[in-house]
């Protein structure tokens, strides 16, 4: 069986963070393992409270997995801050972590802030070059390289400014788009379009964590960067048109539609 690691914050009304990947990973028939970053208390009405689990403990929860089941893909998710941030760098070079897909989670889907300010610069000169595949959002795109992406064009510039100093692949996820749901991958210094259809569902708490660790699953099962994009867009728009409605603001997905 093949193992994915998903380093990132655990929600604990079960739509994104940690249990989110664990659920993609489980419907993806991959062994799930988890380093949690920090706790929070959120709904899919909003972010409460964020309790930080420090970033000598990240650093332990990342030494037990590597040295006992090494995985073959590792997704990162919520880093809050930068000590945690430099940790996790440290670790992942210390094992030869394979496989690795960075979503950048700066802002919660219901737009509360995820990371602390001074942490953005870390994030992006140290754990983004790590990278395999980053995985950012819109308007985590435009913090990332500078300028507002209001169309396609746009989105073909701020791949190709991310890319510069990275050795990996951009995935800018085009669901904040008006008109389309289009995603752009930016690999080996060409342009793919994966084209989507606009689901017409509310709910998309924990989307960007979901496709993230599809792709990382994907990796890890042995399909290529490309494909990996492919299917694990294949099956984020599987669990958009399941229509699962919880909760009193943006709901979850049924991340297990598909068993």
């Amino acid at each position: 069986m093949k193992k994915v690691l998903t380093i990132a914050g655990s929600d604990c009304s079960g739509g994104a963070g940690i249990q989110a990947d664990i659920k993609t990973m489980t419907a993806h028939k991959v062994y799930a393992m988890s380093v949690i970053t920090a706790l929070t208390a959120q709904n899919t009405t909003g972010v409460y409270g964020v309790l930080d689990a420090g970033a000598d403990f990240v650093g332990q929860q990342m030494d037990c997995v590597f040295k006992d089941i090494f995985p073959d893909a590792v997704k990162i998710g919520m880093v809050s801050n930068i000590e945690t941030i430099q940790m996790i760098a440290a670790k992942l070079k210390e094992y030869h972590a394979k496989n690795i897909v960075v979503d950048p989670v700066m802002v919660s889907t219901s737009g509360c802030a995820l990371m602390q300010p001074d942490a953005m610069d870390t994030l992006i000169s140290v754990l983004l070059p790590m990278g395999d595949i980053i995985t950012p959002n819109i308007p985590e795109a435009e913090k990332l390289c500078g300028f507002e992406i209001k169309n396609v064009e746009d989105m073909k510039k701020a791949a190709e400014v991310i890319g510069r100093n990275l050795s990996g692949s951009v995935l800018i996820k085009g669901g904040h788009l008006t008109e389309t749901a289009d995603d752009l991958l930016y690999h080996d210094g060409e342009f793919m379009w994966y084209r989507g259809e606009r689901v017409n569902n509310p709910n998309t708490h924990g989307t960007g964590c979901t496709l993230s660790s599809a792709i990382a699953s994907n990796l890890a099962l042995g399909y290529d960067m490309k494909t990996s994009v492919q299917n694990a867009k294949n099956y984020i728009t599987g669990a958009l048109k399941d229509g699962l409605d919880l909760g009193e603001g943006s709901g979850p997905l049924n991340h297990c539609f598909n068993l």
